[in-house]
This record gives C-alpha cells, structure tokens and sequence, in this order.
C-alpha cells in the first residue's frame, strides 16, 4: 500500500509538471523495456548469475533548450530475478518493485542531424520500492527499499523514441539472511543491473 501510494505522488508530479514555463520542453509518455540483475553479495559462498526481468511504465522528460540540459523523472514497474542459495540448493526468485529514478541529462547538439537523432548521457539516484514478497524460504529477506545511483547513455529519434541504456550501482543492501536460519552465515547482497528501454514520448 505504501508502494502504491508512492507511486501514486510521483504520477502526480509528472502531469504537474507540464505547468512549467512554454520555453522549456516538456514530454511525456510510456517506457518499457529488460533488466539484466546481478546481484553482489559479500561472500563467496553464493554464486549469483545475471537473471533478466523486464520494466515498464510512465516517463517524463524537461528540457531547456539551447542549453541541452534537463532531466527525466519516471515511475516504472521492475522485475529483477535472483538466485539465493537455500539448503544448498541454488533458487530463483522473482523480485518486484516500483522504481523511481531520477536523472538529469546532457543532450548533444550535433550539427546537420539533430533534427533527426540526438545523443545523449544521464546520471542520477533512483529508490525502488518492494512489492513482492519479503522473505526467501526462511532464509533470506529482500529490503523494502532499495536505493541507487544510475549513469546511462541514450539516443532520442525525430524528437519522439527514446532509446537508452543504464547501469544501477545499488548503494544499500537489497538482501540479508534471517538471523541464525541461515547456515552459511550473514549474508547480504546489493543490487546491480543493467536496464535497456525504450519510450515514446508525447
């Protein structure tokens, strides 16, 4: 409910944000697009493989132009996969969140096709909220928050498709074991991943 409540806030920051000044550039519009989630744990005992999930949801972008400076911020509904070691046994969980990042954007005039394709690089935090179950066979217990910082790289054609790529450095932990139930003792691990999206925006 918290989550949902979240997200709610931010949805209504995106459309309030269309109220800024007519010389700025405001769009908005759907992303969707597949994680690729490693996760980094502080012991060698689990051996953890990329796991691919998917994303979607509502992006929007401000722009100053001239400058090339803005930011986009989104509300995105994420999948990432894991594998946790239960029993010695290796186990695959699915993991939900809704993530909201925030990035601001440098765009790359580059002459003659601007008007065509736009390069551009973004960095910024981003917190993910847990949706899905917290515990893993009494094991393991996913965070309720999870926050990161992501740089990306993207591409922008004829204004409107958005092409990107970024790489999520989790900064807290994303998973931790469930007191003594764990016979391999304490473990925890933070998220890294890799989002690939595209977005048409309006």
């Amino acid at each position: 409910m918290k989550a949902i409540k979240i997200l709610f806030v931010a949805l209504v920051m995106m459309v309030g944000a269309s109220s800024v000044p007519a010389q700025a550039q405001f769009k908005i519009g759907p992303r969707v697009g597949l994680t690729v989630n490693d996760l980094h744990f502080n012991k060698d005992v689990v051996d953890s493989d990329n796991q691919t999930g998917w994303t979607a949801g509502l992006t929007t972008e401000f722009t100053i132009p001239v400058v090339g400076l803005g930011f986009d911020l989104s509300a995105m509904y994420v999948r990432r996969n894991a594998k946790f070691l239960v029993e010695n046994n290796l186990e695959k969980n699915n993991r939900d969140y809704i993530e909201i990042p925030l990035n601001l954007k440098y765009k790359l005039s580059l002459p003659l096709i601007s008007k065509v394709l736009v390069p551009y690089v973004a960095a910024g935090p981003s917190v993910s909220f847990l949706t899905s179950k917290r515990h893993i066979e009494d094991a393991y217990k996913n965070k309720s928050v999870d926050w990161a910082f992501n740089l990306g790289f993207g591409v922008q054609l004829l204004s409107h498709l958005d092409v990107n790529a970024r790489y999520g450095f989790g900064m807290t932990k994303a998973v931790q074991t469930v007191s003594s139930n764990n016979t391999n003792g304490d473990i925890d691990a933070k998220n890294r991943y890799w989002t690939i999206s595209v977005a048409y925006l309006f």
